[in-house]
């Protein structure tokens, strides 16, 4: 359908926008009361005639500008009718004109323009007063659709009770109206005696004081009576009776509907409040979707909160639940899902037996694909080996392969998995705008970037770089619209390639994916206007780069110019170094500026099988480099399904004996992290079992583009006792890893899955202070009490932030919290949006799966850092470090990890100093504490025999006098003894919960033979904040410690094509015998 026509857009306008239909609606109803209000007027106006005539009944006097008036509303109303109508009309004109609405419409309008034309019909009678129910109709839409414009949430039973009011005065105007009018030829009756005759009548009172006359008018009550008879029970049923409609499991989703209206059915095992409005708000948060129906199909009874949520008109109108599985074809029948427009299966995530839940939705997945076999499937799955049961699926999200992915890049780049979850969630931009705090503006504004698509040719943005490099259109697409083009897709090939690099040239045809605020088409840019400024532009460009003259003179002139250079780079992150010193004292550094076509004779073959950085090792440490590791794909698969990964390996298999890293074998004798040693800190992963998702977990710390020289020690850590712990390297561990526990996951209540997870990570937390724990949850609301601090006043007004941004509708109220900003943690549950939002961007998994190295297409660029040093602040501005590495190393950054100090309070200052002067020997402590132990006991022991010792005072007297006995008996310097032991009790009154923790921890380590050289104790993150800038505005500082991230060119594509053997065999090496057993 074409969405540009005429009609569309007047369809948009009067229908489909929310917030422009309900002022028409408004409108609408103003209308009408006004056409009431004119007939009052009228019989207000009107003499009383005398005689019986029933010429009265058909004409009345009507004063020439009240008739004036009441022609103007009639045609407005007509037209206004008939516009709809239009708009509206699908196919079958009767239903049109037989609508009550319509007919009423009709009645009241066509006489008085007819009366335009024939004068004489001007004192025409026209029941006017019938438009009381086109009031009330207009009424009811107009409720509807301001619950969908203000997003508020009413309560049904709110609407069926202004409906039933709205009814009973309709029904009471029009009767004071009708018997007013059929009086003329009768008593004469005002509108006063009519409204007194209604009241008397509809209560049953009946006085008869006030009776109709004539037989006209008596059959008239009549009628209403009847009327009220049997539209007030309904009404009143319906109201009495709401809350069992809702309980109903029966009915179907109406086919005319189905085939005239478009829908999605959802279909889970059982239906929760959170994954509910998840799903709502994720997939009406897009405005193509706002006419879509929910069909949700599930087997068990719905929850009463959800049918709560369902009564909401907001929902109600849109939302349908059916009670039924999806294995039974009259269920999927009743949901029409032959004609559904996608099918969304959701796996039960809070269950013990995880695999079970995967078998389930695996043959929710055949039944759906057996009855509907056209109908688009978005599958959710747990289990990485079960996969390949769903791969005729559409769209399919593995729980646990993102997991680990995510888990791992927050081990190479910080908060991989924050900045993931804020790309595949639609945000407004507008959280924490309201803050005082700046560094919550910058990141609430730049979470709002998103992930669009546009073909070339038909973008403002990317048009005119057509047969240009990738890198120059990426580098002047941000300079100009702010927008950070990340990858490109071929027409005639499905795979998408993040940063190609400079060598790709783009094509008119090419589908562009950028981040951004808003897509193209909805932002302020005009196609006219860029036209005007790109001719314009255009007359200044000079040469065959096309650049600027004024670019041209200023790069010309200046000495210390930087020569693009796109050889291999290193994969340890490009530098940014500064100029030569010549022209430092001259100018301020310049950077190259970034060439349509790149230079193909400035490009280096590079060889895979080498590492650019051995180059500063010695030849000894080279030598043992290359004997222990080598460039290959893995032998083994450990599930059908995984895709292939380019990465590190051992020449040599290690037996299975020498993976315990806590026992000897006859190859080796230690048993410690520590006589490992290792170069290189390491990553501890803390999980229940050793699945096969693990395999996720390495290959990204193993691939292939990553130096040797920073690779990681992975330990597997299947259980978490303090001993185990400290013997696999807990004081000098990178990162630790801890994976949500699935035996856990099933609780009585259902925020209390994550609660062994929380308290474990809690105490981890405060055992090592300085160590970078990482963590998942099931529920994200959880994640408020990960690195819990009870009294810290800034965590409280983080708090309070969420509440407010919760509030004003913000579907990412969770984000300013300091352990999610710093993706110290993160729910897997919020990736649910990557499977809705699929529906809409259906290249988002693909993206999102090349991002974390799920993925590998050969050409596609992959996601790594670069942290800012001191050398690198002469970049000054964003803007300037986009075009360094466009210019330089061709990398594409798409964002900042900024930490910055934490604000503390001159009371909370001072509270850490003094904590951090306070020092105890471990000797002095087991000292005082056995003192303080038996103190403690004599306390205890002398409080409770208080009365005793009263009430015998000869054991009181000997007590002393064995006390004077001991101090005689005592060495010449108990004065300095007695004063040390009240030093150590002071010390120990006045020592931190931090310095108990560590000395237990060291007390520990001493036990196990462990060295404490290393441990700092006092080390804590409490005084420092991380966040993410997405895709920032190009004058935003660069600060000091800055991690940026960066979609980094293939290495591969820079591989000569004139000698592909090489390629071929460098790729072979060890993975041909792995290719040939994955396959199927």
């Amino acid at each position: 359908m074409n969405e540009n026509t005429f009609k569309e857009r007047l369809k948009l306008f009067f229908i489909k926008n929310q917030r422009s239909s309900l002022r028409i609606r408004l409108f609408n109803f103003s209308l009408k009361l006004l056409s009431c209000l004119l007939y009052i007027i009228r019989v207000l106006l009107e003499n009383p005639s005398q005689g019986n005539e029933w010429s009265h009944i058909f004409w009345v006097n009507r004063s020439l500008p009240l008739w004036g008036l009441q022609v103007s509303v009639a045609l407005i109303s007509l037209f206004e009718t008939i516009l709809l109508g239009y708009l509206s009309y699908k196919g079958n004109i009767w239903e049109q004109i037989l609508r009550i609405p319509f007919i009423l419409e009709i009645i009241n309008a066509v006489p008085f323009i007819i009366s335009i034309f024939w004068p004489s019909l001007r004192n025409l009678f026209v029941p006017v007063f019938l438009n009381c129910w086109l009031a009330k109709h207009a009424l009811e839409n107009m409720i509807n659709d301001l619950h969908r414009a203000i997003q508020r949430t009413q309560s049904a039973m709110f609407n069926q009770v202004l409906i039933l009011i709205s009814t009973l005065l309709c029904l009471i105007f029009t009767c004071i109206c009708g018997i007013q009018h059929l009086e003329r030829i009768g008593k004469k009756l005002n509108l006063f005696d009519s409204l007194y005759f209604c009241i008397v009548t509809f209560s049953t009172v009946g006085f008869g004081d006030v009776t109709p006359e004539t037989w006209s008018s008596k059959l008239f009550v009549v009628a209403m009576i009847c009327v009220a008879l049997v539209v007030l029970p309904i009404q009143f049923e319906q109201l009495a009776y709401l809350w069992m409609e809702r309980q109903k499991s029966g009915g179907n989703y109406s086919r005319h509907r189905a085939q005239t209206e478009k829908h999605v059915v959802l279909c889970v095992s059982s239906l929760k409040i959170d994954l509910l409005m998840d799903f709502l708000n994720e997939f009406y948060a897009h405005p193509r979707l706002q006419d879509y129906y929910v069909v949700i199909l599930c087997p068990t009874e719905m929850d009463v909160q959800v049918r709560r949520v369902l009564q909401i008109p907001m929902w109600s109108q849109r939302v349908i639940y059916l009670q039924g599985s999806a294995l039974k074809d009259q269920d999927l029948l009743r949901a029409k899902m032959d004609d559904a427009e996608a099918c969304f299966i959701l796996s039960s995530r809070c269950e013990v037996d995880r695999t079970s839940s995967d078998h389930q939705t695996i043959l929710r997945a055949w039944a759906v694909k057996d009855f509907a076999p056209n109908c688009p499937l978005y599958v959710q799955i747990l289990k990485p080996e079960n996969k390949f049961h769903i791969k005729f699926a559409d769209h399919v999200v593995c729980e646990e392969e993102f997991k680990y992915a995510m888990l791992a890049l927050n081990c190479i780049c910080p908060a991989t998995s924050t900045l993931i979850t804020l790309l595949v969630h639609t945000s407004r931009g507008q959280e924490g705008q309201q803050s005082p705090e700046q560094w919550q503006k910058m990141y609430g504004r730049c979470s709002g970037n998103e992930v669009y698509h546009i073909v070339l040719e038909e973008s403002t943005f990317f048009a005119e770089y057509e047969g240009k490099s990738f890198t120059y259109a990426s580098f002047h697409a941000h300079k100009k619209f702010g927008v950070c083009l990340i990858g490109v897709r071929r027409e005639d090939n499905k795979n998408i390639l993040l940063n190609p690099g400079p060598r790709y040239i783009m094509n008119s045809t090419d589908i562009c994916f950028y981040i951004n605020i808003t897509k193209e088409e909805n932002s302020a840019f005009k196609n006219q206007d860029q036209q005007k400024k790109s001719n314009v532009s255009r007359s200044f460009y000079h040469g065959p780069s096309r650049l600027p003259v004024h670019s041209i003179i200023a790069s010309m002139g200046t000495v210390a110019i930087d020569l693009q250079d796109t050889s291999c780079r290193s994969a340890s992150g490009p530098t940014l170094s500064l100029p030569t010193e010549g022209s430092k004292e001259i100018r301020r550094p310049s950077i190259a500026p970034v060439l349509e076509v790149a230079d193909t004779s400035s490009i280096q073959t590079c060889d895979l099988l080498s590492d650019q950085s051995e180059d500063e090792t010695t030849p000894d440490e080279e030598i043992s480099s290359n004997l222990e590791y080598a460039k290959g794909y893995p032998p083994y698969s450990p599930y059908i399904g995984s895709s292939p990964t380019f990465c590190h390996l051992l020449h040599e298999k290690v037996p299975f004996c020498c993976l315990r890293l806590d026992k000897s074998c006859q190859h080796n004798y230690y048993e410690d992290a520590k006589a490992y040693g290792f170069k290189n800190k390491l990553i501890i992963v803390a999980a229940e079992t050793a699945g096969n998702g693990l395999y996720n977990f390495i290959v990204p710390l193993r691939a292939y583009y990553r130096p040797k020289k920073e690779l990681n020690p992975i330990v597997l850590l299947l259980d978490n006792p303090l001993d185990d712990l400290l013997r696999c390297g807990v004081t000098f561990a990178a990162n630790m890893v801890v994976v949500d526990k699935e035996s856990t996951m099933s609780a009585e209540e259902d925020y209390m899955a994550d609660a062994k997870t929380i308290v474990n990570v809690q105490t981890l937390f405060r055992l090592f202070s300085s160590l970078s724990i990482i963590t998942e949850l099931t529920h994200p609301a959880n994640m408020r009490f990960m690195q819990f601090r009870a009294k810290d006043c800034y965590s409280l007004a983080l708090s309070k932030l969420e509440k407010k941004e919760r509030e004003r509708g913000s579907n990412l109220a969770f984000m300013f919290r300091l352990p999610f900003a710093a993706g110290r943690v993160f729910s897997i549950s919020m990736l649910d949006t990557l499977l809705y939002q699929s529906f809409v961007k259906d290249y988002m998994i693909s993206i999102t799966r090349l991002l974390l190295g799920l993925d590998t297409t050969p050409g596609s660029g992959f996601l790594c850092s670069m942290k800012i040093t001191e050398d690198d602040l002469w970049i000054r501005t964003y803007a300037r470090l986009y075009q360094k590495l466009c210019s330089s190393t061709g990398d594409v950054p798409i964002g900042i990890y900024r930490t910055e100090s934490q604000k503390l309070t001159t009371s909370e200052s001072q509270k850490i100093a003094s904590q951090s002067q306070i020092s105890i020997s471990v000797e002095e402590w087991e000292d005082t504490k056995d003192s303080k132990e038996q103190g403690h006991h004599r306390s205890n022991h002398r409080n409770s025999t208080s009365s005793d010792q009263s009430d015998h005072p000869l054991l009181r007297r000997k007590s002393m006098q064995w006390a004077r006995r001991l101090s005689r008996k005592g060495p010449k310097h108990s004065g300095k003894t007695a004063e040390k032991i009240t030093q150590q009790r002071l010390n120990l009154y006045r020592r931190s919960e931090r310095q108990e923790l560590a000395e237990l921890v060291k007390n520990r380590m001493k036990h196990l033979g462990l060295s404490t050289v290393g441990y700092d104790e006092m080390n804590d993150h409490q005084s420092t904040l991380s966040y993410i800038l997405i895709n920032p505005s190009p004058d935003t500082r660069i600060e000091l410690n800055d991690v940026v991230y960066l979609i980094r060119p293939d290495p591969l594509a820079y591989l000569p094509n004139s000698d592909p053997s090489r390629r071929n065999s460098i790729c072979n090496v060890t993975g041909q015998d792995a290719r040939e057993e994955t396959q199927l």
